[in-house]
């Protein structure tokens, strides 16, 4: 089901799941603070709730809530990281854990992944939204990310609102480093 910008925004505040377009991937989406709706994206992706999953955001503001307890050089590496033209690869950081993240979000992790993103359909539904939102891969376990919308309906079906427009120019899905000890999970 093919959705304009107010009509996607409407079905995250209605706690449904939203298939959209990022940087490199397709993503599902849904508002982080229902559960409801993120144990359908569970369902969907034949995904265990251990793993956890990305928020992403249109702002440093609109993610301010995760970084409490963070440095301000820590913050700034953050910032600089998402200050990227959007054909740069998409950074997303592990930090650790505050009482704004619902605890289904995390799985079984004491950190939370967080991006700003870059894409502008994205940013607009951010702040359409008016906070960070759910990311993972438009893909059931095992499968390779959606790269269209064709591809959405052809995993999960017709039923699934989906808000088309162009992947981002990135080539690779975003890095994940951890903001405290540095470690990268994912080049």
């Amino acid at each position: 089901m093919q959705l304009d910008l107010s009509q996607a925004i409407q079905t995250l505040h209605s706690g449904q799941v939203l298939a959209y377009p990022t940087e490199a991937v397709w993503g599902l989406g849904c508002d982080p603070y229902n559960q409801q709706a993120f144990e359908q994206i569970l369902q969907l992706k034949n995904r265990p709730i251990e793993k956890g999953v990305i928020l992403i955001a249109a702002s440093l503001k609109q993610v301010e809530p995760f970084l409490t307890g963070l440095s301000a050089a820590q913050i700034a590496q953050m910032q600089q990281s998402w200050d990227i033209t959007e054909q740069e690869q998409a950074s997303t950081w592990l930090v650790p854990l505050t009482h704004a993240v619902p605890t289904w979000i995390s799985g079984h992790h004491n950190r939370v992944a967080i991006r700003v993103t870059t894409h502008p359909l994205v940013r607009q539904l951010c702040e359409g939204f008016g906070g960070a939102i759910v990311s993972t891969s438009a893909n059931p376990a095992g499968l390779p990310p959606a790269k269209n919308s064709t591809e959405i309906v052809n995993y999960f079906g017709e039923q699934l609102a989906i808000l088309d427009g162009p992947l981002g120019q990135s080539t690779a899905p975003s890095k994940i480093r951890d903001i405290v000890s540095g470690q990268v999970l994912r080049a």
